[in-house]
């Protein structure tokens, strides 16, 4: 086996001409064509000096060519790192600086701000514009199309995904070829996607749903994708009739049953369902099948696994649930404190093992040792139960993750960046429900003695800091935090207090 990646997504297409993408401006790409350019980007990325093992930054617009990246990565044995678009450049630096990259693709105005950054040690710079232009572009126009791969193990890293805790930086994921290709591999065979599937693909692609979960398990099967550059009804209302499969997060299904031509008739030619990245409301999962006879099948997953658990396919999606553990994934409940299995129905820790969970934290040996123990289970940081029928319920998380439209949000970072504020004395910051984005981002405030400050320069300060999906959606002004006797903040309090009991 050369690469496992590549012998199982691209080397079967390398001569298929059946479509691969359905694009915004109603082109067609082939798969060939498609993998042609992805390996024309290969040999851009070879002669920029990358070695098998390399890190890629990639920070650009949804577009082909920023799939074709990642394709191209696998060809030429790179770690594939996709930042959100959203990031501003103070995120972007301890992002660069920690993963040292050997390339970073980013858009023109972006490139020129992180010279200072991408200077401090040997890395290049390639430039991958909305419209389609930059330095990638170029220089790819006259490169082969078709790009020996390298030799790659199962368990060479494929992947550094950042993930969100409640405290401290982010945390570098390292995934390896294995973790991906069993996971597509078991997702393909549980949700029976095939090469008669359109997948409608409104999903970011630098997050594990819509990079990995989505696209991996299409080109697999070898389904097509209806492209779309981000969450659009009238796309999506458009492209329905003639698709298949959809994967989305809870605010996608929500805004859908918000339109009246979202109906029945509309979602007659719909299989699945699939809904994932945050917790689906029971009522919407009892609106979305009074409006369509369809069913939505909801997941658990997270950066460091993939997918562990789904709803059948075939058998009862139970509201309110995450199902069963995936075909090799195990999942035990045990006490927080001790680590000792729980019996069944008891509320505790959810932790994983299986051959989709990641190899570790980069750079961080202590929060690796921490968090994954020596028998391989990932202790997940969330709190659950198992039910007598063996259905996963998730029932809160240990920390105060948010987890906002699919995004993770630590509160700490936006604490940060309001505690610095002129006449803040402290705040606090946690999630609430909310029926489209799943949690709310909401701050409370505690105002300096004859502090005049209000919501403007609250949200001024986390506009020029923090990507937008981070943003407070609403500012509480209070006198004081509630705090128990150890004087630490009871955002559950905060919680209860501004969710209607919630």
């Amino acid at each position: 086996m050369t690469n496992p990646l590549y012998d199982a997504l691209i080397k079967p297409h390398l001569d298929n001409s059946e479509c691969f993408l359905l694009t915004d401006d109603g082109g067609e790409i082939s798969y060939n064509e498609f993998i042609q350019r992805a390996s024309q980007f290969a040999h851009v990325l070879a002669e920029a000096g990358m070695a098998p093992g390399d890190r890629i930054v990639v920070q650009a617009a949804k577009l082909v060519e920023t799939l074709a990246l990642y394709v191209a990565s696998i060809q030429i044995g790179a770690v594939y790192l996709p930042l959100n678009t959203g990031y501003t450049i103070s995120e972007l630096e301890y992002f660069i600086n920690d993963a040292k990259p050997s390339v970073v693709v980013c858009a023109d105005e972006t490139a020129g701000k992180l010279r200072t950054i991408t200077s401090q040690f040997d890395c290049k710079t390639l430039t991958l514009n909305p419209n389609v232009t930059g330095s990638l572009i170029d220089s790819a126009e006259n490169q082969p199309t078709r790009f020996s791969p390298v030799q790659r193990g199962p368990d060479d890293l494929a992947a550094l995904l950042y993930t969100s805790g409640t405290t401290g930086r982010s945390k570098g994921a390292m995934l390896s070829q294995a973790n991906l290709l069993s996971n597509a591999r078991v997702l393909v065979g549980l949700w029976a996607i095939s090469a008669d599937d359109t997948l409608i693909h409104a999903l970011p692609i630098f997050h594990t749903h819509g990079l990995f979960v989505a696209i991996n398990s299409a080109m697999l099967a070898g389904a097509r994708m209806r492209w779309i550059s981000s969450f659009d009804l009238e796309k999506i209302l458009d492209a329905l009739p003639r698709s298949t499969l959809m994967m989305g997060v809870p605010t996608f299904y929500t805004r859908l049953l918000g339109d009246p031509r979202f109906d029945r008739s509309l979602t007659s030619n719909m299989r699945l369902f699939i809904s994932g990245s945050a917790p689906l409301l029971s009522e919407t999962h009892e609106a979305f099948e009074a409006r369509t006879g369809h069913r939505i099948l909801e997941r658990y997953g997270m950066t460091e696994t993939n997918m562990n658990t789904s709803n059948p396919y075939e058998g009862e999606r139970r509201a309110g649930t995450v199902g069963f553990p995936l075909q090799g994934t195990e999942i035990k409940i045990t006490d927080p404190e001790s680590g000792a299995e729980l019996p069944v129905g008891n509320v505790g820790m959810i932790e994983v093992r299986g051959p989709n969970v990641f190899k570790g934290y980069w750079n961080m040996p202590e929060k690796t040792a921490e968090e994954l123990r020596s028998n391989g289970y990932f202790i997940t940081g969330d709190l659950g139960r198992v039910d007598s029928d063996g259905y996963l319920h998730i029932v809160g998380r240990e920390k105060d993750l948010i987890i906002s439209g699919g995004y993770n949000i630590y509160p700490k970072e936006v604490e940060d960046v309001l505690n610095d504020v002129d006449g803040v004395l402290e705040s606090a910051v946690f999630g609430i429900p909310d029926s489209d984005f799943g949690e709310a981002v909401t701050a409370a405030i505690v105002l300096e003695m004859n502090a005049n400050i209000g919501r403007a320069e609250l949200s001024e300060a986390a506009l020029a800091k923090l990507a937008k999906f981070k943003h407070p959606k609403s500012y509480i002004f209070l006198t004081e935090l509630p705090r128990n006797t150890m004087g630490k903040v009871q955002k559950n309090l905060l919680r209860k207090q501004h969710s209607g009991g919630a």
